[in-house]
């Protein structure tokens, strides 16, 4: 008797996206609003947002993630309390499974945020279409892109999608086996970040951050590793350049004193930094982000 082949069920299914984005936006960001065909979701990276879903405004907060219904009309907005970084991505799918999605506001779980990261990232591999273009209403494919970038994009989203589904509005619950040495690392990893952030103006070494929270270079590097993709000063320094990102949206120091609080020994030093992390120098994120905020309005 032959094998026979089983053809996999699938219940979701993604086969056509129309836009990734990752905005960084200034407290004053507001944006005109707009219905479309397809689903999009948003989900607040950092800090807090207004959302309109259509008729009822919602304060989405960090770490939450909203779906808008084809034909839903919404709109976005920042609080003016602080400078929000939002994950927006928008695809068809005509699975009823997606019924699941209507009207709700969802904490988004670590796999999540795994997933979210994959879409973004394989998005800057497989397209030229600048993320942060608000304007953006087509990819264009990169000429040198990423094997299956696209396809990882689809993939990542169904997963995410399915999960969701699966959990359902119940708590996601680690694997018994790998749940106390998880929530070990878990707790380490959050008090030195927590750390690292009250002494974000510092100029710390690997050995201060050591010796300040009781602990050897080689578990510190180790979990920073596995956590986060990279190292602690690596870390450190990323959270510096987040916060220079922040303050230049808020409008409230120039760059100088910017530097200076965030603890660099010089204006140039800290402008060789930034770009180094971002591509972009301090005075050309400052341009870009006046130009998100007047297409946000509509403006030209």
């Amino acid at each position: 008797m032959g094998y026979q082949a089983l053809e996999l069920e699938k219940v979701l299914r993604i086969d056509r996206i129309y836009s990734v984005h990752y905005f960084e936006y200034g407290p004053d960001y507001a944006f005109i609003g707009e219905s479309h065909d397809f689903w999009e979701f948003v989900y607040a990276d950092k800090g807090e947002v207004y959302v309109t879903a259509g008729e009822e405004e919602k304060l989405l907060k960090k770490g939450q993630m909203i779906f808008h219904a084809p034909g839903e009309y919404h709109n976005i907005r920042a609080t003016g309390k602080d400078a929000p970084n939002i994950v927006i991505v928008s695809f068809d799918c005509d699975s009823p499974a997606m019924d699941f999605f209507r009207g709700r506001v969802l904490m988004a779980s670590d796999s999540d945020r795994v997933l979210m990261a994959r879409i973004v990232e394989m998005a800057g591999a497989a397209f030229s279409t600048p993320l942060d273009d608000p304007l953006a209403q087509h990819l264009t494919r990169r000429e040198d892109a990423a094997f299956g970038a696209e396809q990882v994009i689809g993939l990542s989203l169904e997963t995410m999608l399915l999960d969701m589904v699966r959990r359902g509005d119940n708590p996601v619950v680690a694997k018994p086996t790998s749940l106390i040495r998880e929530r070990s690392q878990n707790e380490f990893l959050s008090r030195v970040q927590q750390y690292l952030e009250n002494n974000i103006q510092r100029r710390l070494t690997l050995s201060d951050i050591c010796r300040d929270n009781l602990v050897g270079r080689s578990y510190l590097q180790k979990v920073f590793r596995e956590k986060t993709g990279g190292g602690a000063m690596e870390y450190f320094g990323n959270l510096k350049i987040q916060k220079a990102k922040e303050m230049i949206r808020e409008g409230s120091h120039n760059f100088t004193e910017i530097a200076a609080l965030l603890g660099y020994n010089s204006i140039h030093y800290f402008s060789r930094h930034f770009k180094k992390v971002t591509g972009m120098t301090p005075s050309e994120y400052a341009s870009s982000v006046k130009v998100l905020a007047r297409r946000g309005r509509g403006e030209e």
